[in-house]
């Protein structure tokens, strides 16, 4: 049974755990940008963002153990000359425990993400997804997210 909800200070180590899992996709996709032991917070880092309401993080647990997290921000842009004042809610990570993978953790918590932005009149739910992590892609596309902007690079050296 899947049971997603907002994570705890309890959560800290198993939170740690998955970040770890997100930085060695990383390092292992793209080692000359992604360091292969920092993770993306620290203990005492996910202590501060557990506690501010703009930055909403959830867990999934499965069989009372978390199985996964999104990590999320909220974004508006008031008053630009270009851009409307639309409210945004941003995934700024997820990630499924690599043990836990195609078993509904990451589909759970993307619905119930998408369901709390919904719930407090968000307009749109956008994410970044690193090209190196095609399984991920296809799973943002399977859930209806379609690509908002393209980020592009040329290596220098």
């Amino acid at each position: 049974m899947l049971t997603v909800r907002r994570a705890e200070e309890r959560d800290i180590p198993a939170l740690m755990g998955l970040l770890a899992q997100v930085a060695a996709v990383h390092h292992n996709g793209r080692p000359d940008l992604f360091r292969g032991s920092a993770t993306k917070y620290s203990e005492a880092d996910l202590a501060k963002l557990l506690a501010d309401e703009t930055r909403p993080v959830f867990v999934c647990e499965s069989n009372g153990r978390v199985a996964g997290h999104a990590f999320c921000i909220r974004q508006q842009v008031l008053g630009d000359r270009l851009m409307t004042d639309a409210l945004t809610l941003y995934i700024d990570d997820i990630c499924v425990d690599e043990d836990c993978r195609r078993q509904g953790v990451g589909r759970a918590l993307f619905e119930y993400v998408k369901a709390y932005a919904r719930e407090n009149g968000f307009y749109n739910l956008t994410l970044n997804v690193w090209a190196l992590n095609q399984g991920a892609l296809r799973f943002y596309e399977s859930c209806g997210l379609v690509p908002q902007k393209v980020g592009m690079e040329i290596i220098l050296r």
